[in-house]
């Protein structure tokens, strides 16, 4: 499938109806547009994932911006996955979260095998360190952090 990908990180036109459907291509069916919304709004980091101007992917953070930072959501639309998305999604959270010298990837039990084949530590209980200065800079290639 021929196409560039893009990440674009504000919210504003964002259309809750394809980010529901989104979820729902992966398998997550509880969460309604005003969910999806609510959670988003809510995290003070984003990545919105277009391919050929589509929204195909996403994730959220929400951080500190100094110690601690958590990365949720990183989705990626079923007909769109192994093509890097879900990578340069993260790969876009971590750079803006650049400064924060922990990061985690938060996973659903059963739901994260995805990024780890990219070499991501699985955590016993769905929490994954990806510190800037560590694991995230050698696998996204983000810079280092303070």
């Amino acid at each position: 499938m021929p196409g560039k990908v893009h990440i674009e990180r504000d919210l504003t036109d964002v259309n809750w109806t394809r980010m529901k459907e989104i979820y729902e291509s992966v398998g997550w069916m509880r969460h309604t547009e005003t969910i999806i919304q609510r959670v988003f709004q809510a995290s003070n980091i984003v990545a919105l994932a277009f391919f050929d101007g589509l929204l195909v992917g996403f994730g959220r953070a929400l951080s500190d911006g100094v110690f601690n930072a958590a990365i949720y959501d990183v989705i990626v639309h079923r007909d769109y996955q192994g093509k890097g998305i879900g990578k340069a999604i993260v790969g876009d959270l971590l750079a803006q979260l650049q400064s924060v010298s922990c990061v985690h990837l938060i996973s659903t039990t059963g739901k994260r095998t995805v990024l780890y084949p990219s070499g991501i530590p699985k955590g016993e209980d769905g929490v994954s360190p990806l510190s800037q200065r560590g694991v995230g800079k050698r696998i996204f290639g983000g810079r280092g952090g303070t």
